[in-house]
C-alpha cells in the first residue's frame, strides 16, 4: 500500500541517532515516531498508515498527523520536528507522505526518517495504464471536487441529526433505520454512515413500552426493509451507561440485562438483521449495515 522513496533506505541515521547518546540509551526502545505528514487534511495518509502499522503489535508507535506541508518554509519546519522526535525516542522516525510536491518531498527526505509514499505503488503503474501522467493537484483528495456529491453528503449529515434518538419519525427519506436500546451506538454509527456515505440514517430507541412486546413498534412497520438492529453485551451497556448516568435504575445490570433480552427477542421473531456492537467498530458496523442492506455509496 505504501512504498519507501526512492533512496530513503540509504540515509546514515547511525550519526543522527549518536549526537545524543545519553538520551538515546535512557529512551523506550519500543517507542517508534510516526508522522503522518500531507498537503492537504493528512486524512489518506492517517487511514492507510494507521491500517498498516497495526499489523506490528510488538511496537508501540507516537503518532502526529502534520497537516497542509504546502511550503518549503512548512516542509523544513517539518524536518525540525521530525529530527527532534527521533532524539527524544532514540528511533529512527517514520514518515507517511502523501504530499504530491516532489520538491516538498525532498526536503522531508532530509529528515533522515523511514520515509514511505502513500501514493508510489500506484501512479506508475496507472501512468502506464492510462496513457496519461499524473497531475499533482494538492488536497484534491478530501476538498470538494464534486458540488452534487458534496451536498449530498451535508443534506445526509442534516437528515441524521434531525432524525438522532427518535426526534423525527418520518422515515419515509431514510436510507437506513438503526434500532436498539439505549447507548448500543446507533448515534455514532449513523453519524459516521452520512458523514463517510452520504446515507441517510436515522435510529429508533426501544422504550420499555416498546419492549413489553415482541413484535416491532407499529411506527417501524412500515419501514421494515429499511430496519437495521444492534445490540451489546449488559455487561459492557451497564459500563457505558454508568458513565452517563451513574447509581441510576438506567445504569443497573438487571436494567441492561432485561432491555437486551428483550429487544434480542423481538429482532429475532421479525428476522431483522442484528449486530452485536460489543467488539466492534464503527467502520465494521456501517460497512456490515450497508452491505446486508445492499447499499452501494463510494466513500467520500
Amino acid at each position: 500500500m505504501i512504498a519507501a522513496a526512492p533512496g530513503a533506505y540509504k540515509l546514515d541515521f547511525t550519526g543522527f541517532l549518536l549526537c545524543n547518546t545519553a538520551l538515546r540509551e535512557h529512551a523506550m526502545i519500543d517507542v517508534r515516531p510516526v508522522f503522518y505528514i500531507s498537503d492537504g487534511t493528512g486524512i489518506t495518509a492517517e487511514t492507510i498508515g494507521h491500517s498498516v502499522l497495526t499489523q506490528f503489535t510488538d511496537t508501540h508507535f507516537e503518532s502526529t498527523r502534520i497537516s497542509f506541508v504546502d511550503s518549503e518554509e512548512r516542509a523544513h519546519e517539518t524536518v525540525a520536528r521530525i529530527r527532534e522526535a527521533g532524539l527524544r525516542h532514540g528511533a529512527r522516525p517514520i514518515v507517511i507522505n502523501s504530499c504530491v510536491d516532489a520538491d516538498i518531498s525532498a526536503i522531508l527526505v532530509a529528515s533522515g526518517a523511514l520515509m514511505l509514499d502513500v501514493f508510489a505503488p500506484f501512479i506508475e503503474p496507472l501512468e502506464r495504464e492510462l496513457g496519461q501522467t499524473r497531475q499533482r493537484h494538492m488536497g484534491r483528495a478530501h476538498g470538494i471536487v464534486n458540488f452534487e456529491t458534496y451536498h449530498r453528503r451535508i443534506d445526509a449529515i442534516n437528515f441524521t441529526l434531525t432524525h438522532d434518538d427518535g426526534q423525527s419519525l418520518d422515515y419515509s427519506d431514510a436510507d437506513v433505520i438503526l434500532v436498539a436500546v439505549s447507548r448500543a451506538g446507533k448515534t455514532p454509527t449513523c453519524i459516521y454512515l452520512a458523514l463517510h456515505y452520504g446515507v441517510r440514517a436515522a435510529n429508533y430507541p426501544l422504550t420499555d413500552e416498546d419492549l413489553e412486546h415482541d413484535r416491532l413498534p407499529p411506527r417501524l412497520r412500515a419501514y421494515r426493509q429499511k430496519l437495521f438492529g444492534l445490540t451489546i453485551d449488559p455487561t459492557r451497556l451497564q459500563q457505558i451507561r454508568q458513565e452517563r448516568r451513574p447509581n441510576s435504575r438506567y445504569a443497573t445490570l438487571e436494567t441492561c440485562r432485561r432491555e437486551v433480552a428483550a429487544a434480542e427477542a423481538m429482532l429475532r421473531a421479525e428476522r431483522i438483521p442484528t449486530l452485536s456492537t460489543t467488539h466492534t467498530s464503527i467502520e465494521e458496523i456501517a460497512s456490515k449495515v450497508m452491505g446486508t442492506l445492499g447499499i452501494q455509496r463510494e466513500m467520500f
